[in-house]
C-alpha cells in the first residue's frame, strides 16, 4: 500500500483504488509495484526534510563491472598510443620497447604534433559514433542488445590493433595502415557501447518518485531518486577508473619493458570477460524496448511549436523560441482532435519530458570547452613528462593518478562532503558542481603551464625540450622531476567528478525515457567536438608553444565556467520540479524485453 498525504497527488499514469484512513491520510493502491508500500512527502515536508540516496540495486554493478572491461581495454590501449605514434623505434628493437633508463618506448616516430593529431581523431572519432549507436538501440535494437553488438565491433578493432604492433610488421610502414584502421573499427565499437552502457546500469533503478522513510537513528528524511541516480553514476564512475588505472599501469610497463604487441594484447583479453557478464545477466536486467522514430517525433513536435515565431529580428526570434507558453500550446490537450498531427501519439507529460530534454541539450553546448582542457591529459601531458626526470617510470603511467584520485575522491565526496552540505541546508544542485568542474578544469591547466615554463627554463635546449638530444642521440631532459605533474591530474580527477559524473547524471535524468540513449550520445557528442575543435589548437603542440597552449585552455574553460553558469541559473532553480515530472506515455513505452 502507498500512503499519501492528501495533499498530495500522483502522476497521471498511476491507477489508485481510494480510500481514507483513520489517521487522516489517504491510502491508495499503486499499480507501480515499484512504489507500494511507500510513503509520500507532504510539501512542507519537501522543503524542511533532508534528502538521502537510496541503496543501489545489485544486478547495476553487474553492468558497471562490464564497463570496467571495457574501460581496462579502452584506456589499456590508448594511453600507449602518443608513444607508438610520436617516438621512433628503438635502435635493435622489433617490439618498441625502450632500455635506457630516459629512453621512451615507440615505433612510427611521427613526432608530436601527429601523435597529438591522432588522438584527437580517436576522441573525436569516439565520440561522434555514439550518436549513431544510440539511434539504433532507441528506433531498432535495445540498448542491451546494441551494447553487445558493440563489444563485437570493437573487440575486432583490437585484434587489428595487435597486428600492427607484432615483430615483423611493427618496423615496416604498413604497421600506420594497420593502426589506424583498428583505431576506426574500435572506436566504432565504443560508440555503440558508450551511449547505452550509462543508461542500462541507471536503468536498473525503478523508482523515479521521491519518498519519506525513517532512519535508524529515529530521523525522518526523504529519499530522492535524483540522488540515488547521481550516487549510482559516481559509482559507475568509480568502476570505470578502476578499469583505466589498472589497464594503465598494466599496459604502460608493458609496452617500455615487453613491447606494444603486449601492450594491445592483455586489453583485448580483459575485453573478453564482457560478453560473459553480459550472457550471464541477460535475463536479470531491466531492458526497455525500443520505440520506433522518436527522435525525429520530438523534432517534428519543436518544428510544430515554433511555428509562427521567426522574425527577421533575431531578438524578437530568441525570445518567442523562448518564451513560457513554447511548449504549453503545444500539449496534445491544447489542440482539437480534428487539427492535431497523426504523428502526436503521446500524451501531455512527454511533452514536458521532451521540454526538459531540449533543456538538458542547451546545457551540454558548454561542455566542449571541459573536454578540451581534459583532454590535454591524453596527449600533451604525456609528451611533457618524457621531457622531464623519469627515474626509469615509463612517461605516460602518470596519466594514471588521474583515476587514483577518482577512485579516492568519489567515496569521500559520497560519503562525507556531498552528506555534510546537505545537512548544512546546502543545495549543491548539477549545475553547481558543472560550474566547479569548469574552474577546477582551468585550474589543472594553469598547473600544467607552469610546470611547461620551468621545463624550457631547465633543459639544456631549453625552448626545444621534447627533441633534446646529445651527440649520440640519447635524450636530453629537464633535472626536474616529473612527479611535479601530480597537481594537473588530481585537479583534473575533481573537475571530473563535479562535471563529468554530473553530466552523466544530467542526460539520464532529463531525457525521456525512450530517448535516453540518444540524450545520453549528444552528452559524449560534445566530447567529440572538443577534438574536432582541439585540432584547431595542434599548432600549438609543439615547441616552443606549449605554455601559451595550457594557458589558452587554462582562460577558455574559466571564462565558459562563468557564462555557464550565468546561462543556466533560473535553470538550476527549477532543478527539483524538473526531476519529479510525471512519466509520459509515446507509443508502446510500458513494454519490456
Amino acid at each position: 500500500m502507498a500512503h499519501i498525504h492528501a495533499n498530495d497527488t500522483l502522476s497521471g499514469d498511476e491507477k489508485h483504488d481510494e480510500k481514507s484512513g483513520s489517521d487522516g491520510i489517504v491510502v491508495r493502491d499503486a499499480t507501480d509495484d515499484a512504489h507500494i508500500g511507500l510513503i509520500f512527502p507532504t510539501d512542507e515536508e519537501r522543503v524542511t526534510l533532508r534528502r538521502v540516496a537510496d541503496v543501489l540495486p545489485w544486478n547495476a554493478y553487474l553492468i558497471a563491472f562490464v564497463e570496467l572491461a571495457e574501460r581496462f581495454s579502452f584506456y589499456g590501449s590508448q594511453v600507449v598510443f602518443q608513444n607508438f605514434i610520436q617516438q621512433p623505434l628503438p635502435p635493435g628493437s622489433h617490439t618498441g620497447s625502450a632500455k635506457g633508463v630516459n629512453e621512451q618506448p615507440g615505433a612510427l616516430g611521427l613526432g608530436q604534433q601527429t601523435a597529438t593529431g591522432l588522438n584527437t581523431f580517436y576522441q573525436f572519432w569516439c565520440y561522434i559514433t555514439p550518436l549513431l549507436g544510440a539511434y539504433i538501440a532507441d528506433t531498432r535494437w535495445g540498448r542491451f542488445n546494441t551494447v553487445c553488438v558493440g563489444i563485437a565491433i570493437a573487440l575486432t578493432g583490437h585484434i587489428i590493433l595487435i597486428i600492427s604492433s607484432v615483430p615483423g610488421v611493427i618496423e615496416k610502414k604498413s604497421a600506420l595502415g594497420a593502426f589506424v584502421i583498428g583505431m576506426i573499427v574500435t572506436g566504432l565499437g565504443t560508440g555503440f557501447f558508450k551511449s547505452n552502457i550509462s543508461p542500462l546500469i541507471a536503468e536498473q533503478y525503478k523508482r523515479t518518485k521521491i519518498f519519506v522513510i525513517t532512519t535508524k537513528t529515529g530521523e525522518r528524511v526523504i529519499v530522492d531518486p535524483s540522488l540515488t541516480i547521481s550516487r549510482m553514476y559516481m559509482y559507475f564512475y568509480l568502476f570505470i577508473n578502476i578499469g583505466s588505472i589498472t589497464g594503465q599501469v598494466s599496459m604502460t610497463n608493458a609496452e617500455k619493458f615487453v613491447g606494444f604487441w603486449l601492450a594491445y594484447t592483455m586489453p583485448t583479453i580483459a575485453f573478453l570477460l564482457c560478453p560473459i557478464v553480459l550472457f550471464y545477466g541477460r535475463k536479470r536486467y531491466v531492458r526497455t524496448l525500443p520505440t520506433g522514430s522518436v527522435f525525429s517525433t520530438a523534432f517534428k513536435l519543436w518544428g510544430y511549436a515554433a511555428r509562427g515565431r521567426w522574425s527577421l529580428n533575431p531578438v524578437k526570434t530568441w525570445r518567442s523560441l523562448r518564451a513560457n507558453d513554447f511548449w504549453e500550446n503545444v500539449k496534445p490537450s491544447r489542440i482539437n482532435e480534428r487539427d492535431r498531427p497523426k504523428w502526436m501519439s503521446f500524451d501531455d507529460q512527454w511533452v514536458d519530458e521532451v521540454r526538459r530534454g531540449f533543456k538538458a541539450c542547451a546545457v551540454f553546448c558548454w561542455f566542449p570547452v571541459y573536454w578540451l582542457t581534459y583532454n590535454q591529459i591524453n596527449a600533451n601531458l604525456l609528451s611533457q613528462a618524457a621531457t622531464m626526470s623519469t627515474h626509469g617510470i615509463p612517461n605516460d603511467i602518470l596519466s594514471n593518478l588521474d583515476p587514483l584520485a577518482i577512485v579516492i575522491f568519489i567515496p569521500i565526496c559520497d560519503l562525507i562532503v556531498y552528506p555534510a552540505l546537505r545537512r548544512a541546508g546546502l543545495s549543491f544542485t548539477a549545475l553547481k558542481k558543472i560550474s566547479l568542474g569548469f574552474m577546477t578544469g582551468a585550474m589543472a591547466m594553469v598547473w600544467a603551464a607552469v610546470v611547461q615554463h620551468y621545463i624550457y627554463k631547465t633543459n639544456p635546449c631549453h625552448y626545444s625540450a621534447a627533441t633534446c638530444t646529445d651527440a649520440n642521440d640519447k635524450p636530453l631532459v629537464s633535472p626536474l622531476n616529473v612527479w611535479i605533474q601530480s597537481g594537473s591530474y588530481v585537479l583534473i580527477a575533481l573537475s571530473e567528478i563535479f562535471a563529468s559524473i554530473t553530466g552523466l547524471e544530467y542526460a539520464f535524468t532529463k531525457a525521456p525515457k525512450n530517448m535516453r540513449s540518444l540524450v545520453m550520445a549528444v552528452f559524449l557528442f560534445t566530447s567529440a567536438l572538443a577534438s574536432a575543435l582541439g585540432e584547431a589548437f595542434v599548432a600549438l603542440s609543439t615547441d616552443p608553444l606549449l605554455v601559451w597552449n595550457y594557458g589558452v585552455m587554462g582562460v577558455l574553460a574559466a571564462i565558459a565556467g562563468v557564462l555557464f553558469w550565468l546561462s543556466v541559473r533560473r535553470l538550476d532553480k527549477d532543478e527539483d520540479r524538473l526531476n519529479n515530472l510525471s512519466e509520459g506515455h509515446f507509443g508502446t513505452t510500458d513494454e519490456k524485453e
